[in-house]
């Protein structure tokens, strides 16, 4: 079987599982102190991937945010932020958008082959669109991602990224990061889908940490057998 990047899901979310509420203003799931440690991990990674839907709400950079930490990636031969990588199955994204504008890293959009070509039309001066074939799956970006030198991988959402990545059981570690209060509306987005999920009652993922950072508690899960200890 090809080879994937070792895969980190990170994510925060409410109590009750939502990762924002149903209005427009975007809700606010974590502190300083664990930006910092998002921070952290994402100068330790080669490509950060978000669904094309957090790029079109959240207009995220995506970017190492310390500068120490961005000299020493430098220091190590590598650009300042990693890769960053999205999915789309329309194209309808905005290349003046800060996903695409901020960062001198290589930016890749992975469609479906039917809208490969308008992807190309649209977002082609501003990215490299790769043709994912009939359907995309996490597993062929992942493969793909391995091809062109990527060996640590952050996935960052939304729920339906973290909802393929998980059922189709590609993920090695999920780090869960749950705010102290409940948004309890059901019309806002939740961590994740239904899915067919190998994580399961009689089967459960491994709970290898956890960690008070502030008043948030991170979750770190083992969900495969490259999972790797930290000190």
């Amino acid at each position: 079987m090809p080879e994937r990047p070792y895969t980190v899901l990170s994510c925060s979310m409410s109590i009750d599982g939502y990762l924002d509420s149903a209005g427009d203003e975007r809700l606010i799931l974590s502190n300083e102190a664990d930006l910092d440690r998002v921070d952290q991990e994402r100068a330790g990674c080669d490509a950060i991937l978000v669904g094309a839907t957090t790029v079109r709400k959240d207009d995220p950079r995506l970017l190492v945010r310390c500068a120490d930490r961005r000299l020493e990636r430098v220091a190590r031969g590598l650009k300042p932020s990693p890769l960053k990588v999205t999915i789309t199955c329309r194209a309808d994204l905005d290349p003046t958008g800060r996903f695409f504008t901020t960062g001198d890293s290589e930016k890749l959009v992975y469609s479906p082959s039917a809208y490969a070509p308008e992807a190309r039309s649209r977002l082609g001066a501003v990215a490299t669109v790769v043709d994912g074939g009939d359907r995309v799956s996490m597993r062929g970006i992942g493969e793909d991602l391995h091809e062109r030198g990527v060996r640590r991988l952050m996935v960052e959402g939304g729920g339906t990224i973290h909802t393929q990545f998980l059922a189709e059981d590609v993920a090695d570690e999920l780090q869960l990061v749950v705010a102290p209060f409940f948004v309890g509306d059901s019309a806002a987005r939740r961590f994740v889908d239904d899915g067919p999920f190998p994580a399961r009652p009689g089967s459960p993922a491994v709970l290898a940490d956890v960690r008070r950072i502030g008043e948030v508690v991170l979750l770190r899960y083992r969900l495969s057998d490259r999972f790797e200890e930290t000190g």
